[in-house]
C-alpha cells in the first residue's frame, strides 16, 4: 500500500508531469516571469470556467481578501461579520485594515456561518459580511444576499476552500462559489483543489468599476507605469504559477469528483458507527449522485465519544495522516480575543474544536488506502 498522505501532490504531479514541465519550460525560455502571457491566459480561462466577468490574479489568498476589502473602500472602525470557525486569514485581514471583526457561530452540520447569528450581529456600523465556504461547501448564499440587501451590506466570499463548487438557488439556477457576492476571493495554495506549486490567489467580481479599482491595487496602485492613482500593494501571480494553474484548471472538475467519490466511501464506511458524525451537504443532506455543492477540500468528522485526541494519535501511530481543523476558535485566539464576545454565543464552534478531525482527502486516494483508514478508525472507536 502507498504511504497515506494528507494530500498527495507528488502522485498528482506525476500524472500531469509532461504538461506542467513543458509549460514551466516555456516561461523559463521566455523569461516573462511577471505578468507574462500565461497569467493573462489563465485569467481568461478561469473567467470562462467561473462564468464571471473579471478575475484578477494576485499573490495569495490572504492578499485577495485584503485587496477585496480595500477595493470596496471599507474604513477603519467599520464592522465586518464573519464565522468564528475558520482559518485566521479571514479575520487577519480585517485587523490589518483596522476594521472591526465581528465573529459569529456556525451551523453544526455544514460548519458554515449561522444565519440567525449573523442577523443578530448586525449593527449600524456593519458594512460587510464575509461568508466562508468552509471545507469546500458553499454557505447559505441566498439568505446572506437577502440580509445584505436589507441592510445595504457588501458580501465578500472567502472561497479559498471551495473553488469548483456550485450554489443552487431556490429557483433552480446555479452559480459558481466565489461569483455570487459583490466580490469573491480564492487561494491557490498547493493543497487546494486547484493549487499551484507555491503561493497564488485571485479575486472575482462582475462589477466593472470594482474590478478596475482592484487591478490598480494589486500593482502598487498603478494603471499607468509610475503613476499611482490609489494606495496599492505588490501582489501579483507570477507566470510560473499561472502556467501550473492553466495546466490544472481543465482537470478541476475531475479532481472535485475524485474527492467526492472518496468522501462517499468514507461516509458509507462510517454510516453505522454511533461515535462518528459524517459530513453532510446543504442541498440534500448526503453526497448524492448529482452532488455539486461540496468539493471536499477537507473531509471532516465529528467524534462524539470524547476520544478525538486519542484517535488523532492512534492514526498517526498507524501511518495515517490526519489533522484538526481547527483546534482553537478565533474568538479565543490571543490576537482576536475581545471582551465583546460571550461564550454562550459560540456553542457550536466551542463544540466543534473539541470533536472535529480531518482525514486524508485528495485526488489520488485508492480503495486500499480508504479501506485501511476506515477500518482503523472503526476498530478503534468500536
Amino acid at each position: 500500500m502507498k504511504k497515506i498522505h494528507m494530500v498527495d501532490l507528488q502522485s498528482q504531479y506525476q500524472k500531469i508531469k509532461d504538461t506542467v514541465d513543458a509549460s514551466i519550460q516555456e516561461v523559463l525560455n521566455s523569461s516573462a516571469y511577471i505578468n507574462g502571457p500565461y497569467v493573462k491566459e489563465f485569467q481568461a480561462d478561469l473567467e470562462k470556467y467561473l462564468d464571471v466577468k473579471h478575475v484578477i490574479p494576485c499573490a495569495n489568498g490572504t492578499d485577495a481578501l485584503q485587496i477585496a476589502m480595500m477595493g470596496l473602500g471599507l474604513q477603519p472602525g467599520d464592522e465586518v461579520i464573519t464565522a468564528d470557525f475558520t482559518f485566521a486569514a479571514t479575520v487577519e485581514v480585517i485587523g490589518l485594515l483596522n476594521l472591526t471583526p465581528v465573529l459569529v457561530d456556525v451551523e453544526p452540520d455544514t460548519f458554515n456561518i449561522d444565519i440567525d447569528a449573523l442577523k443578530k450581529a448586525i449593527t449600524p456600523k456593519t458594512k460587510a459580511i464575509v461568508p466562508v465556504h468552509l471545507f469546500g461547501q458553499v454557505a447559505n448564499m441566498e439568505a446572506i444576499l437577502e440580509i445584505a440587501k436589507e441592510h445595504n451590506l457588501f458580501v465578500i466570499e472567502d472561497n479559498a476552500q471551495a473553488i469548483g463548487a456550485n450554489y443552487t438557488f431556490k429557483d433552480g439556477s446555479k452559480q459558481k462559489a466565489g461569483t455570487i457576492g459583490d466580490v469573491g476571493t480564492t487561494s491557490f495554495f498547493p493543497s487546494k483543489n486547484l493549487g499551484c506549486y507555491g503561493d497564488g490567489g485571485a479575486i472575482f467580481t462582475n462589477d466593472d468599476d470594482l474590478a478596475h479599482i482592484i487591478r490598480g491595487i494589486v500593482n502598487h496602485g498603478m494603471y499607468k507605469r509610475y503613476y499611482h492613482d490609489v494606495v496599492g500593494v505588490n501582489s501579483r501571480l507570477d507566470s510560473i504559477q499561472a502556467a501550473v494553474l492553466k495546466a490544472k484548471l481543465p482537470l478541476l472538475d475531475g479532481y472535485c469528483n475524485a474527492r467526492r467519490k472518496a468522501a462517499k466511501f468514507y461516509n458509507n464506511a462510517f454510516a453505522s458507527n454511533p461515535n462518528i458524525v459524517t459530513p453532510t451537504t446543504s442541498s440534500c443532506g448526503q453526497i448524492c449522485e448529482t452532488c455539486d455543492c461540496h468539493v471536499f477540500h477537507q473531509y471532516t468528522l465529528q467524534i462524539t465519544n470524547g476520544k478525538r485526541d486519542e484517535l488523532h494519535k492512534h492514526l498517526l501511530d498507524n501511518g495515517i495522516a490526519n489533522a484538526i481543523y481547527y483546534p482553537v476558535p478565533l474568538h479565543k485566539q490571543k490576537a482576536y480575543a475581545d471582551e465583546r464576545y460571550n461564550e454562550d454565543d459560540f456553542k457550536i464552534t466551542n463544540q466543534l474544536v473539541e470533536t472535529v478531525i480531518s482525514l486524508p482527502m485528495h485526488t489520488e486516494l485508492d480503495e486500499e488506502q480508504l479501506t485501511f483508514i476506515t477500518k482503523t478508525i472503526n476498530d478503534f472507536l468500536s
